[in-house]
């Protein structure tokens, strides 16, 4: 049995984590959390976890343990922080994405490099059924070398970015590194070997603004019964659960609500994705475009389809993967494999800590870019 412990306990890790005791080869032996008693109380309430043991300080835990791996699911300004102290007893990490908030995080983290192969980044979407089974046809050669590919992001879920805690960009580094950090690393992992060199964003604020006081919940505004976004309004046509609790349209509301960026890479060719959290329900879309000589792919997780149009003959194919909704179409139960075998010993990260680092030097540099309005190189 594998003994693993987990370094901020919330609701992603929590997920992550009971897929891992599912397979019968892992046990939660130790949790250090700001907040135990809610993680106990949320998550972790079944008589099977009963044996944990908690910990207030994360470096006292990783001295008294012995752990095969460690998961870190801390609010993501702390990411770095535990990683390069996890990093210190030479274990397998589980390390949720964003991997880093600022430069500064980029730098603490190209220090473990050499633990590279035993970092695992939260990366769904790299190893979804979808997008392997696009790398399988770019590398058979189906539509020739990719030359141009354009990828969008359309998020149906986006309110949880203004009425919860993310809305702390403080916390979060802002919406680039919290979706487009996902979508930015499938893109490089379907390019290959092409290196992104610079990038030239934008970004804008909409609809989640206003000059609603500071702090204010939803509970103690008078304008509730008009509010399109209160959860009374919310909960006649939408199935909203945990939606949050702060005003989305008070002073204090970070984050943009869209945002877009053209990617150039070393070859020349360039990626244009743009991503926005305004859409709901059937609205929502996630995918991309790849274009070459031959062909173009297309696939978009929501249609659950991958389309092939071969350029030099008349032929359409399409390729559908039903029932792929769930656990971020497939991807976690592939990471949560890849990691138990990382450690076992019998395999390699499939999300490297230098994938997860580049990913998030990408959406910082998208960042700095749509805030200075020029170029910005990525080092």
């Amino acid at each position: 049995m594998l003994n693993i412990g987990v370094i901020g306990y919330g609701g992603r890790i929590n997920h992550v984590v009971k897929k891992m005791i599912d397979t019968g080869k892992v046990h939660l032996s130790a949790i250090m959390d700001i907040n135990n008693a809610e993680s106990k109380r949320l998550y972790l309430d079944e008589e099977k976890y009963n044996d944990i043991r908690y910990y207030d300080d994360a470096e006292e835990m990783l001295e008294k343990e012995k752990l095969d791996g460690i998961c870190i699911g801390t609010r993501c300004s702390t990411h770095a922080d535990y990683a390069v102290l996890a990093a210190k007893y030479n274990i397998p990490i589980f390390l949720e994405k964003p991997v880093g908030i600022c430069e500064e995080d980029i730098e603490k983290l190209r220090g473990i490099l050499h633990l590279n192969d035993k970092i695992v980044v939260s990366f769904p979407l790299r190893m979804s059924r979808i997008v392997t089974y696009v790398k399988e046809l770019l590398d058979a050669d189906k539509i020739g070398r990719i030359v141009h590919v354009q990828a969008y992001n359309n998020v149906p879920y986006g309110r949880g970015y203004y009425h919860k805690w993310y809305r702390d960009e403080s916390i979060t580094g802002g919406l680039f590194l919290q979706k487009a950090t996902h979508d930015l690393d499938y893109i490089n992992y379907l390019i290959g070997d092409d290196r992104p060199v610079r990038v030239c964003a934008m970004k804008s604020k909409q609809i989640y603004k206003g000059n609603k006081p500071a702090g204010l919940l939803c509970e103690n505004c008078n304008e509730t019964a008009t509010c399109p976004e209160s959860p009374q309004n919310l909960a006649k046509n939408e199935n909203i659960s945990n939606l949050g609790k702060w005003c989305c349209f008070a002073e204090d509301v970070g984050n943009e609500d869209s945002g877009s960026a053209l990617i150039e890479y070393e070859s020349g060719m360039h990626v244009a994705y743009s991503q926005d959290f305004i859409v709901r329900n059937g609205a929502g879309k996630r995918g991309a475009r790849l274009i070459g000589y031959k062909g173009t792919i297309e696939f978009d997780w929501f249609d659950e389809k991958i389309t092939v149009y071969k350029h030099l003959e008349n032929i359409v194919e399409t390729y559908k993967f039903p029932n792929m909704q769930s656990d971020h179409f497939g991807g976690d139960n592939e990471l949560v494999s890849n990691f138990i075998g990382v450690m076992e010993g019998m395999e390699k990260s499939r999300a490297t800590l230098k994938e997860g680092i580049l990913s998030a030097n990408m959406c910082l540099m998208c960042k700095r870019s749509a805030e200075e309005k020029r170029f910005r190189e990525i080092l």
